[in-house]
């Protein structure tokens, strides 16, 4: 059962197709290349696209990802992971400086301790810091921001203080019963035509109508 999992062959979480019908990818240069003409012709509605990280780090290919995933039909979306190290000023000008201010999805804060730096900011200091980015970044695109988010750092930083902002959580494991979540990325070893490697996939909690209202002109 290990190997099978390890090789993304037997997977728990199967969301059903009529449950939720809009489905969609999110991707960054660890992709490579990508083939968006192949990802259109499959059951995928919508791209989320890394654009940065931290105070100066830009997606290598994150202009490509986000012109040809918009080429192809898909609705897309970028988003931000956010250092512990850093400033929320400094990161919010970041994307501002990199992602367009046009009809897109809204922008999301990666909010996870995988891959995040050593520091760890009280709680206090932590959610001072993170108002900053969020109202620097809804001001700019006049859309609210999500937060995409892990169990783990949500209890430790989140917890209920922000449930008026849409949640974007990650479990690869189980259906996401404990919280009010808008998408839900359910496996990290995603197999996709036109991806070589694997790919994160996500529902969407709703019906076509309703992620379509998701979409905010600046």
């Amino acid at each position: 059962m290990g190997v099978l999992f390890y090789f993304g062959i037997f997977w728990p979480n199967t969301p059903s197709i009529t449950q939720y019908p809009v489905r969609g990818i999110d991707v960054s240069h660890h992709q490579g290349d990508i083939n968006w003409f192949k990802v259109s012709q499959q059951n995928y509605k919508f791209a989320y696209i890394k654009a940065t990280e931290g105070d100066d780090f830009v997606d290598k290919s994150f202009t490509v990802n986000w012109q040809q995933a918009k080429d192809n039909g898909l609705i897309v979306g970028a988003y931000h992971f956010y250092s512990l190290r850093f400033t929320a000023i400094s990161q919010a000008k970041n994307f501002i400086q990199t992602v367009p201010k046009e009809l897109s999805l809204p922008p999301v804060v990666d909010l996870e301790f995988g891959g995040n730096s050593q520091v760890r900011p009280t709680i206090d200091e932590f959610q001072n810091e993170l108002n900053i980015f969020l109202s620097t970044i809804a001001k700019h695109y006049n859309q609210k921001p999500l937060i995409y988010t892990t169990y783990e750092f949500y209890k430790h930083y989140l917890g209920s203080k922000y449930n008026d902002y849409q949640l974007w959580i990650r479990d690869i494991f189980f259906y996401p019963k404990s919280l009010n979540w808008t998408f839900w990325q359910y496996k990290n070893r995603g197999r996709v035509s036109g991806i070589k490697g694997y790919v994160d996939l996500n529902v969407f909690n709703g019906s076509l109508d309703s992620f379509s209202r998701l979409l905010v002109k600046p």
